[in-house]
């Protein structure tokens, strides 16, 4: 009898899920279209927007309006490859923010837990610091996805280093490199003579898309569309371990090879975000969390939701970057950051209230 309430009750429960993914999505990609149009249109040339559409279906054989060659120049190999960077890397922040709240059962947590991002970034400033990053164009972003990825893999040997895997000692492994990334950081500042490559260094610190070509998205597109699809196939493995260990392993979930594969997921995308974009905060730590809020915690539906929110979170904060003192630009890791820090301190007191309150 249980067995066939269960039965009878899970249809619908299947079923709001899928009308909750439906409706999110529905709205987020809507919302991500007009954005994209806005971003594609405006900028030191305005370019109506029904050029802009012209010109994306003009492959197709559609011809829906007159454009020059100029409009077409801009809009192909300036605009939008910067664009879909900034979509992959809002998607890749999102996801991997989603997945570590998950996989750490802490609202608070994001991509730069356990040290991924500071450690692309101590790769990239050695790389500009160096020179090394002037051999070729694509030198930065192999240097920093290098260096995020060496500290993914060291963090987690940390955590596995007494034999058994520890989250905990993951997190505190985390906190210890990023903390000596950022001394790192800091030395090859200070020591840099000259100021062209340091106002290089604090330009990329600082996180931005300018200058992104369609070079940077066939690097970064593949591996995050990849890592980002693991992580989404295995959201109902991620609502069991949110339950704990013992009751996931409970349920079927072979933690011992889940539990690496998605940390690995993450961080690899996370590195792969930081070596196109820069450092570019709080877009893992609040897309997840707003969207939580509206949608729920189940991470089949919080994950993809989070990668469409991740992107019109970044390609919107870019827009603004881009146009709010036209024709100089700001740089858009200043502009998640201000949006980012107080709504971090919302969630961090809202926090401390529920737990002063149990």
């Amino acid at each position: 009898m249980a067995l066939g309430i269960v039965t009878r009750l899970r249809p619908p429960r299947e079923a709001a899920l899928g009308t909750r993914l439906i409706a999110g999505g529905g709205v987020l990609t809507t919302l991500l279209i007009a954005i994209i149009l806005l971003s594609l249109s405006t900028g030191p040339l305005d370019i109506p927007v029904s050029h802009v559409v012209s010109i994306i279906v003009e492959p197709t054989g559609l011809h829906l309006a007159d454009y020059n060659h100029t409009e077409e120049m801009v809009v192909e190999r300036i605009r939008m490859p910067r664009i879909v960077v900034g979509a992959l890397v809002g998607m890749a922040l999102g996801v991997a923010g989603a997945a570590m709240q998950a996989l750490f059962r802490n609202p608070l947590a994001d991509p730069g837990t356990i040290g991924v991002a500071s450690g692309g970034a101590a790769a990239a400033v050695i790389a500009i610091a160096t020179g090394a990053s002037s051999l070729f164009f694509l030198a930065l972003p192999l240097f920093a996805l290098g260096g995020a990825i060496g500290t993914a893999f060291l963090v987690y040997a940390i955590a596995i280093a007494s034999g058994r895997f520890s989250v905990a000692t993951l997190i505190l492994a985390g906190v210890a490199v990023s903390a000596f990334m950022g001394a790192l950081i800091t030395l090859v500042i200070i020591a840099q003579p000259e100021q062209g490559t340091l106002r290089g260094i604090l330009f990329w610190l600082a996180g931005g898309l300018d200058s992104r070509s369609w070079d940077h998205v066939w690097l970064s597109g593949p591996l995050i569309l990849v890592g980002g699809g693991v992580i989404v196939a295995f959201a109902r493995d991620l609502n069991l371990l949110m339950m704990g260990e013992d009751d996931a392993r409970s349920m079927g979930v072979n933690v011992r090879v889940v539990r690496p594969m998605l940390l690995t997921a993450a961080s690899l995308i996370t590195g792969v975000a930081v070596a196109v974009s820069g450092m570019i905060a709080f877009v893992g730590l609040i897309v997840p969390h707003m969207l939580r809020l509206v949608f729920g915690p189940d991470n089949r539906v919080l994950i993809p939701l989070s990668a469409l929110g991740g992107a019109v979170f970044v390609v919107l904060a870019d827009e603004i970057a881009r146009t709010v003192i036209s024709p100089a630009e700001l740089r858009v890791g200043i502009i998640t950051s201000f949006i980012g820090a107080p709504f971090f301190l919302f969630l961090l007191l809202r926090h401390s209230r529920r737990v002063s309150s149990l």
